[in-house]
C-alpha cells in the first residue's frame, strides 16, 4: 500500500485527476492524504469534493481556511468575495451532502506508524503534538454539532492572535482556527501575523516563518502541510510544505510517506507534461 499526500487542490479537479494518474494511485490499495483547501478559486470544486468524498476511508482530507469559508458562506453567516468560486457546489443537487461530508473532516490528521502529522496551515510554537491534537479537536466537535452556524459566525477575525492556556470559549477556538488553517508567520514568541503572506525573507524582521521559530515544541515531527503558495513546494527537516500554487497556474504536488526519502512528483496546472520535482 502507497499512501501520498497532495497539496492545495482548489477545485483544480483536472491537475488532481493527471496526478493520480501519474501515481498510479490505486483506490483498492492505496491511500491519499490532502492538505486542505479543496475548494475556491478554481472552477471545478464540486469535482474535487466528490472525488475525495467517493473515496471513502481511502482518503483523508484537513479542513483549510477556504474550506471553512465555504461552510460559512453556506451557512449565511458570511458573504462570498468576488473571486470565491463555490456556486458549483452551493448550486449542486448534491450540496448538502458534500458540506455534511466537509464539515466532518478533521482539522489534523496524526499518523504514529508512518510517523506524520498533516494540518493545513501550521502550528504555534507553543504546542506540541498533544496540544495539538485536543484544540483540533475541541474545533472538529462544534463543526460536527448543532452550535456550528453559531460558530461559522463567530469564527473569522485576527484576535486573539498569541495562545494563552487559559483561553476559552471563541477566542479559543478562533485561535485554534487561525493556527490550523491560517498562520504563515508568527513571532518568536508565536504572535500571529496574518497580514503576510508573501516567501521567507519577504516578512518584517521581527517575523519567522511558523516552523522557523527556536524551540518550537512540534520540532519532533514531520509535518505536512499546505496554504503557503509563495513559499512553494518545500521540505525541511520535518517540514514537508506542499502548496505548489495550482490554482495560480503552477503546479499539483504530492509525495509519498511511506517510502524513504519521502519520493515526490508534480504536474502543471495546464495539461502539459510531468514536471519533475
Amino acid at each position: 500500500m502507497a499512501v501520498y499526500a497532495i497539496g492545495d487542490v482548489q477545485g483544480c479537479y483536472d491537475p488532481l485527476r493527471r496526478l493520480l494518474d501519474v501515481l498510479r494511485f490505486d483506490p483498492a490499495a492505496d491511500a491519499l492524504w490532502l492538505v486542505g483547501d479543496l475548494v475556491n478559486r478554481g472552477s471545478h470544486s464540486a469535482e474535487v469534493l466528490r472525488l475525495v468524498r467517493g473515496l471513502g476511508e481511502r482518503a483523508v482530507a484537513v479542513l483549510g481556511n477556504h474550506d471553512l469559508t465555504l461552510l460559512a458562506v453556506a451557512a449565511g453567516q458570511v458573504k462570498p468575495k468576488r473571486k470565491d468560486t463555490f456556486h458549483s457546489i452551493l448550486d449542486a443537487p448534491d450540496c448538502a451532502d458534500l458540506l455534511d461530508w466537509l464539515r466532518r473532516c478533521p482539522l489534523l490528521h496524526h499518523d504514529p506508524v508512518l510517523g506524520f502529522t498533516m494540518i493545513h496551515a501550521g502550528l504555534p510554537p507553543q504546542w506540541d503534538l498533544a496540544l495539538a491534537q485536543r484544540c483540533a479537536a475541541e474545533v472538529e466537535e462544534v463543526l460536527r454539532g448543532s452550535s456550528c452556524n453559531a460558530f461559522l459566525g463567530r469564527m473569522f477575525g485576527g484576535e486573539p492572535r498569541r495562545w494563552r492556556s487559559d483561553l476559552a470559549g471563541y477566542d479559543r477556538l478562533r485561535f485554534a482556527v487561525n493556527a490550523l488553517t491560517r498562520m504563515r508567520f508568527c513571532a518568536a514568541d508565536g504572535t500571529l501575523s496574518f497580514s503576510e503572506k508573501g516567501p521567507p525573507g519577504s516578512q518584517r524582521p521581527e517575523l519567522l516563518p511558523w516552523f522557523a521559530v527556536p524551540d518550537r515544541r512540534s520540532a519532533n515531527l514531520n509535518l505536512v502541510f499546505g496554504h503557503w503558495a509563495a513559499l512553494g513546494y518545500y521540505r525541511a527537516p520535518g517540514v514537508f510544505a506542499l502548496d505548489s500554487g495550482c490554482v495560480w497556474g503552477n503546479r499539483l504536488t504530492a509525495i509519498r510517506l511511506d517510502e524513504p526519502g519521502v519520493p515526490a512528483w508534480s504536474v502543471p496546472a495546464a495539461n502539459s507534461p510531468l514536471v519533475p520535482t
